[in-house]
């Protein structure tokens, strides 16, 4: 690992989709910083990490976490991805912030309810503004999959407007295992967060163990 690598921030690391995540970056050799809004825990979660991978895992709060990082992935409930992100904004400006919230509105979780704002990450870009890359990625995956060493069947569409800030994240795709494929941009973002609720849908009816997708005809 270099010390010239990016500094990687998973804000809400400490729960199913951001500690899957950040333990395969880790395991990639990855510089990893595990944020919570419960330092403490993020403590603990970095410590076990490092002692499972053998890698250098930090932690802090949410907003010293996103301070020190040079790219962020957000991992939060849609329910708290306005409040972590107006948490965090003034440690963004200039970066990378990868969006994985998905607009899951429970109890209904199976029907797609899209924001006023047409997706998440278009949310999550008007609250940061435009000094802040949002790119949008691993909203198809299941968490539970990526938290084990086996290897995913399942592609990972990544959104954004800036075309170098996706090429970082399908980088970073890549790093965990995955094929990241850059599917255009940060408006686009809404067609994968709606296919989340319908792979629960299908998860369900066809009980499958957490549904993916795979884009065919791409040799790579």
């Amino acid at each position: 690992m270099s010390d010239s690598a990016p500094v990687i921030a998973v804000i809400g690391g400490t729960g199913d989709l951001g500690s899957a995540i950040a333990r395969r970056l880790v395991k990639a050799g990855e510089r990893v910083v595990i944020g919570s809004r419960d330092p403490v825990k993020a403590a603990e979660m970095a410590s076990r990490m490092a002692g499972e991978t053998g890698g250098r895992v930090a932690s802090g709060g949410n907003v010293e976490a996103a301070s020190q990082a040079d790219i962020v992935i957000l991992t939060v409930p849609f329910a708290s991805q306005e409040s972590t992100l107006r948490d965090i904004a003034s440690g963004v400006v200039g970066k990378i912030v990868v969006d994985t919230t998905v607009p899951l509105v429970p109890p209904k979780v199976m029907r797609v309810q899209l924001p006023p704002e047409g997706s998440a990450a278009v949310r999550a870009q008007k609250i940061l503004g435009e000094g802040v890359k949002v790119v949008s990625a691993f909203h198809n995956v299941a968490a539970h999959k990526l938290a084990t060493d086996a290897a995913v069947d399942c592609d990972v569409l990544v959104f954004g407007d800036d075309k170098a800030a996706r090429d970082s994240v399908v980088r970073l795709v890549a790093a965990c295992g995955l094929r990241g494929l850059h599917a255009g941009v940060l408006a686009n973002s809404a067609a994968a967060e709606a296919l989340t609720s319908i792979l629960i849908f299908v998860n369900k009816q066809y009980a499958v163990d957490g549904a993916g997708v795979r884009i065919t005809g791409i040799k790579s």
